[in-house]
């Protein structure tokens, strides 16, 4: 079985490198010393501190397997295919909600990168499925968990520092 291609930005590769050198490193010694501490009290097989230390590290190394697995399949978004009249996977976009009136900017990341309170928003939702290959004053209308969904795009753009270094 073939193994996923994950798309990532410039930016959520690096954020992906730092969270594993953060796991592989602080978190995986926070563990360790929980655990020593944890054995000290004596008996195990009543601590709870032992018992909530062995699901941290196993939690761990689920994440540090993910991200291992993210990057050694991760392709990163190059600024060249990202379309600046189209909305695209690695381009930013301007929204307008047509019941509120309210703007709001997003950056188009695959799934891994997803995080909607800091203006990323992932091409699988379903409001970036539905925006995807639209362009500029075009309205969307989105079905999701919440009810409907109405969006004009304001603006298509190429953010900065997403892409390589320059910030």
């Amino acid at each position: 079985m073939a193994e996923k291609a994950y798309e990532l930005t410039y930016n959520g590769l690096n954020e992906l490198h730092a969270e594993l050198e953060d796991r592989k490193t602080r978190v995986a010694a926070d563990i360790a010393d929980r655990l020593k501490q944890a054995r000290e009290f004596g008996d195990i097989s009543e601590n709870s501190e032992f018992e909530e230390a062995t699901l941290a590290k196993a939690d761990n190394e689920i994440r540090i397997h993910e991200i291992e697995t993210i990057l050694k399949n991760a392709t990163v978004i190059e600024e060249k295919r990202v379309s600046k009249t189209r909305v695209s996977l690695g381009g930013q976009v301007l929204l307008r909600d047509e019941e509120t009136g309210d703007e709001e900017a997003y950056l188009i990341v695959g799934a891994q990168e997803e995080d909607v309170f800091n203006g990323r928003l992932s091409n699988e939702s379903p409001v970036g499925a539905a925006l995807i290959g639209k362009q500029k004053g075009q309205v969307v209308e989105v079905k999701t968990p919440s009810g409907m969904l109405k969006y004009k795009i304001i603006d298509i753009s190429l953010p900065k520092g997403v892409h390589n270094n320059d910030k």
